[in-house]
């Protein structure tokens, strides 16, 4: 069997895992200290399209963790590259925040939030910024015939107060008003954990995802071939492995008992 302490390659989703809204989680920062120390990498995941890397990063100072660009991996880098490989030159319209549309327009990829009769994808993300005006141009753009690609299938965002609705959820409402169904481009499909490991240099057996979510987090480790811990500290509960059917390596409380363990293991 393996065990976590031979891994060297932490792959970390952020919210509900590392942190809460402004919270951060007991424990992470020395666990990151740790994995620096027995000469491991990290790698922060996320499906979260709503905010740049750079917002990441001011948010990640503020909770007392410094961070490079290259510690980060996106649904929209992920989106980027199959836009670029297999849409290159499509116009896109951007349903998300205007960061999501900064981050896209900078990499080269045609963008617009107007519906316009040439745009060829509509491409949803998390929007902290919706309108209904984004719901009509959508349905207008889908029955139009526009392809409809999505960041992540994420049901809900995990707050202080609760959850609110994420990507899934409003492309459900999309769905719903004009029978299409996305394409969803981050986890749980497996493309985040094959860039990360090749960014790395990292194996498969080296490698570790640690997240909150069964059917994205955890299904995109299950999907990759991958070792995975579900932790119990955001969105998730373990009555969920029964009612996903995806089936995690470990199960933790969260990040302070992961910790705890590999110190314990090291001192052994």
């Amino acid at each position: 069997m393996p065990t976590l302490r031979e891994k060297r390659l932490f792959l970390l989703d952020m919210d509900g895992t590392i942190y809460l809204d402004d919270r951060l989680f007991d424990g992470v920062i020395p666990f990151l200290h740790y994995i620096r120390q027995v000469g491991g990498r990290y790698l922060f995941l996320t499906n979260n399209s709503s905010r740049g890397v750079e917002g990441y990063m001011e948010k990640m100072r503020r909770l007392g963790i410094e961070t490079e660009k290259s510690d980060y991996l996106t649904s929209v880098d992920v989106s980027i590259a199959a836009l670029q490989r297999e849409r290159p030159g499509k116009k896109c319209y951007v349903f998300g925040t205007r960061s999501f549309y900064a981050q896209l327009e900078s990499a080269g990829i045609p963008v617009t939030d107007k519906p316009d009769p040439d745009v060829d994808i509509l491409l949803c993300g998390f929007d902290r910024e919706l309108t209904f005006q984004k719901l009509e141009d959508a349905c207008i753009l889908l029955n139009r015939g526009a392809e409809f690609w999505a960041t992540n299938p994420d049901w809900v965002c995990p707050t202080w107060y609760g959850s609110v609705p994420d990507c899934g959820s409003v492309c459900r409402m999309l769905t719903t008003a004009t029978g299409r169904t996305p394409r969803f481009l981050g986890k749980p499909r497996p493309d985040m954990v094959y860039l990360s490991m090749a960014r790395t240099g990292f194996t498969p057996a080296q490698t570790v995802l640690l997240g909150d979510r069964l059917y994205t987090d955890i299904a995109c480790g299950v999907n990759a071939g991958i070792d995975t811990v579900f932790v119990l500290s955001g969105e998730g509960t373990e009555a969920d492995i029964e009612k996903f059917g995806v089936h995690p390596t470990w199960v933790r409380r969260d990040i302070a008992e992961i910790l705890q363990e590999l110190q314990k293991t090291e001192e052994n």
